[in-house]
């Protein structure tokens, strides 16, 4: 006789709590945890391992590191959330969702929400996990947390601040770094649009969520110099208000020239840029020439999943990875 896994019984396959919206927020919540875990986590070696803190170490004073770091988190956060919730773990990627592929509106506010206390939640356990990092590097460089250089983007304290949050860099304008987040969000979403969209050529064999990281690693590699490339406003939020939690104060919040608006505004403006400009210039193309859906589905969310056996039915697209049979 077959044993049946704990989570296989009647109490879980009819829980009307976990097949709501709940269970969809629960995945976008874990997701986002997932982001900012590696994606601080990562920032937070190359600030420990390359800096100076202890031994510099050139190999990790390196962007690669960042940009790469925080691809991978993308990536591992898409695969977590993927199956249950479309794993947008990105607001901006919501919003564009939903203004152009029918995404329920009345789901965009609860998806903001979760993922915003999923990146806190995951700040928070990267900065305990770094406390004695964050201590030792305080004490080297004479950093009174909250009240250093609050107001210097070239501080010591700046930089370690940019474990949780972005800064832009000290030659860079709001509105400079307000440009810089709408281009990246715009080749990111539009980028997503191009990887999900079934009428061009979609991502198969559940690779979805590994390419949209390497576009995040790319929009980091191209521009991540200005503004640090947060291109998310939960991933920029959501830590930053950890950071003032903890004591950062008004260097997180409002931030230097009262910055903390940028990478929260900037990318929704970006994310409709980027969707709009994708579907008027390539998906309508794709539509004007009659191009038919790759496996029949209907593009409704983020990523395509097709269930095993999918390959000669009708499969609907729900904002998932793609699997084949």
């Amino acid at each position: 006789m077959q044993r049946r896994s704990l989570l296989h019984n009647d109490w879980v396959q009819n829980n009307r709590f976990l097949g709501s919206i709940w269970g969809e927020l629960i995945a976008e919540f874990l997701g986002t945890m997932v982001l900012i875990l590696l994606g601080d986590g990562a920032v937070a070696l190359a600030l420990g391992a390359g800096n100076g803190v202890f031994i510099p170490n050139p190999l990790f004073n390196n962007w690669m590191i960042i940009a790469w770091g925080w691809g991978l988190a993308v990536v591992f956060g898409v695969y977590v959330a993927g199956a249950v919730s479309g794993g947008h773990i990105n607001p901006a990627v919501t919003l564009a969702f939903a203004l152009r592929r029918q995404f329920p509106w009345r789901k965009v506010v609860p998806y903001w929400c979760a993922q915003v206390v999923g990146a806190y939640v995951g700040a928070a356990i990267v900065y305990f996990n770094y406390s004695g990092l964050l201590y030792a590097y305080q004490t080297k460089f004479h950093i009174v947390r909250g009240v250093t250089s609050v107001d210097d983007l070239s501080s010591a304290a700046a930089t370690e601040a940019k474990i949780f949050f972005t800064l832009p860099q000290p030659f860079v304008s709001n509105l400079a770094a307000f440009a810089d987040q709408v281009l990246g969000t715009a080749l990111l979403v539009g980028l997503i649009f191009a990887v999900v969209d079934l009428l061009n050529q979609p991502v198969q064999s559940n690779l979805a969520p590994f390419i949209i990281g390497l576009i995040v690693v790319v929009v980091g590699l191209s521009f991540g110099l200005n503004a640090g490339f947060a291109i998310n406003p939960a991933r920029d939020l959501g830590p930053r208000l950890l950071a003032f939690t903890v004591g950062f104060g008004s260097l997180a919040i409002p931030g230097p020239n009262a910055y903390m608006w940028v990478p929260i505004v900037g990318p929704f403006v970006g994310g409709i840029a980027g969707a709009l400009i994708y579907d008027l210039g390539i998906h309508s193309v794709l539509v004007a020439r009659g191009q038919g859906a790759s496996g029949s589905a209907e593009q409704r969310g983020t990523t395509v999943r097709e269930e095993p056996g999918a390959a000669d039915r009708d499969v609907e697209q729900s904002g998932r990875t793609v699997r084949e049979s």
